[in-house]
């Protein structure tokens, strides 16, 4: 595994925009994120598609490739951090240029759509990458970023806590969705129940992982890491209960359950139950089976806020029967 170098105060972020045009749509809410790093003492360079729209994208797949490709071209350039998600940023994996990236690693942050790239970059050059923190929803909250999830995000990339340790359980989350363009007042947050024992056990291996949702784009192809003994994590946002049992059936008919060591569930944004007389967990042990793994939901990564920050392919270890998540190395140097 090549790990990027943590960032500090003075170091210049990329910004990429390489799906939804939401820069241009947000765009108070995006300047709000943009000077939330900048507060924190880092340099922005926003990415050429940061001021584009073509329709549902920020630009062609060249241009938002392009993008990606010249902030790895530009030594200056320490980390990358993502405006937002979308739906197509598995149409840029064939024009990365993996080779600059593997010679010239930095930090590579986002979620959601994001997950093609961070599950790409890294297997096809061995980058640890980051599911964390996007611009937009994450940095540019209203009125500024959560302080748990700035804590998160510090916490990994800065190298404030150096591993082993163990994940805390935020004390409150939210899912509440306000119109980004009237919104006055913080989101409610409510009080966690915790992260939840699904199937007892306990395992280590490296920790892989993002949105379901956006694996279905890439899955079984060279751009989707090897999964054999890892920690797999998952995580949705406003699907109902019939997509989440396509996509846990789309792990089961690709093999994926019978891979991994251990299954990590995040906390789903706005889940539509459709009135099943079951539950999310319930469906999962349904369609899993008899796999004896050790599972993990409801954890605090992904779409909710505030959300830890899971470096990708970094050991870790998941001890389900007490609830724990433990990160035994760092993802950056």
């Amino acid at each position: 595994m090549i790990k990027p170098r943590k960032i500090s105060g003075g170091d210049k972020i990329g910004i990429i925009t390489p799906s939804a045009p939401a820069p241009v749509k947000f765009k108070q809410r995006y300047q709000r994120g943009l000077e939330q790093l900048r507060n924190l003492g880092y340099q922005v360079v926003e990415g050429k598609c940061s001021t584009r729209q073509q329709a549902y994208r920020s630009g062609s797949i060249k241009d938002r490739a392009e993008e990606i490709n010249a902030f790895f071209y530009d030594e200056e350039i320490k980390a990358i951090i993502s405006t937002i998600g979308g739906t197509n940023s598995n149409s840029l994996l064939p024009y990365i240029d993996y080779e600059v990236v593997k010679n010239n690693p930095k930090i590579v942050m986002g979620y959601s759509d994001v997950t093609a790239l961070l599950l790409s970059l890294y297997a096809k050059t061995g980058l640890a990458t980051f599911y964390g923190p996007a611009i937009i929803p994450s940095f540019g909250e209203f009125p500024e970023m959560l302080p748990k999830g700035l804590e998160f995000f510090q916490h990994v990339v800065t190298k404030q806590k150096n591993a082993p340790y163990t994940l805390e359980i935020p004390e409150k989350w939210t899912d509440e969705m306000l119109d980004w363009h009237t919104q006055n007042r913080a989101k409610k947050m409510y009080l966690n129940e915790g992260w939840n024992c699904l199937r007892e056990g306990k395992t280590t291996g490296k920790l892989i992982g993002g949105n379901l949702n956006t694996m279905s784009g890439f899955l079984n192809t060279e751009y989707f890491p090897d999964l054999t003994g890892s920690i797999l994590f998952i995580e949705d946002s406003f699907k109902d209960m019939a997509v989440e049992e396509r996509l846990f059936s789309m792990l089961k008919v690709s093999g994926i359950f019978d891979k991994i060591s251990g299954l990590i569930v995040g906390k789903h944004e706005q889940f539509d139950d459709l009135n099943a007389p079951f539950t999310l967990d319930e469906l999962l042990l349904e369609v899993i089976g008899d796999r004896d793994i050790p599972i993990l939901t409801n954890v605090d990564v992904g779409h909710t806020f505030p959300s830890h920050v899971f470096p990708i392919g970094i050991q870790a270890e998941l001890d389900a029967d007490h609830g724990n998540i433990t990160f035994l190395e760092n993802g950056v140097s």
